[in-house]
């Protein structure tokens, strides 16, 4: 473990939400609210309210936002989207322990608004990220028809594809046949 659980698991957030964008899975996955729903189920978020035609507004920009902090390619770039995005939510830090895990840390008030649930704590887990030294853990997928996100948690950093199951098992079967062809000529 790099992370914290809660750090990775935010991380994964982060990862699942920019990739229900048209511009990293092809089709908007968030098109309306039972989209929303059904990412928060899928994420096992705590203290979720009723959602809003406004918590629906508020996680695409956020969507946009921290995909823009995974192209950033540079730290002070990355800093400063970073800063922007925790910079604009009122983090009110806290322990708690809920969900079967043990004690850890959410920056978002108690009952706050999903964006503002989102904003302050995967923007601190990518704040992590970026004060580690790790910003190169954030890419996007090495399959040449592919443009969805990743973060390698991997220990040697080996990480390629967003799934092995798919992108990653295309590429390796491509590349066997590549070579089969190759031997028989």
């Amino acid at each position: 473990m790099i992370f914290t659980h809660d750090t990775e698991h935010a991380l994964a957030v982060v990862v699942d939400l920019i990739n229900t964008g048209a511009a990293t899975s092809g089709a908007e996955e968030l098109g309306g609210l039972a989209g929303l729903r059904a990412f928060v189920d899928r994420n096992d978020f705590s203290d979720v309210g009723e959602l809003t035609d406004a918590d629906l507004l508020r996680v695409m920009d956020l969507r946009e936002r921290f995909h823009a902090v995974f192209r950033a390619g540079e730290v002070p770039s990355a800093v400063r989207r970073i800063n922007e995005i925790v910079g604009e939510v009122r983090a009110t830090p806290h322990l708690t322990d809920h969900d079967g895990y043990d004690w850890h840390v959410h920056f978002f008030a108690p009952g706050a608004p999903l964006g503002e649930h989102l904003a302050a704590d995967c923007g601190m887990a990518l704040a992590y990220v970026v004060a580690a030294g790790e910003l190169d853990r954030l890419r996007t997928c090495e399959a040449p028809d592919c443009s969805r996100v990743l973060v390698d948690l991997s220990r040697n950093r080996c990480r390629r594809y967003c799934d092995s199951r798919t992108c990653g098992n295309r590429m390796h079967v491509a590349a066997y046949r590549a070579r089969q062809r190759e031997a028989a000529h």
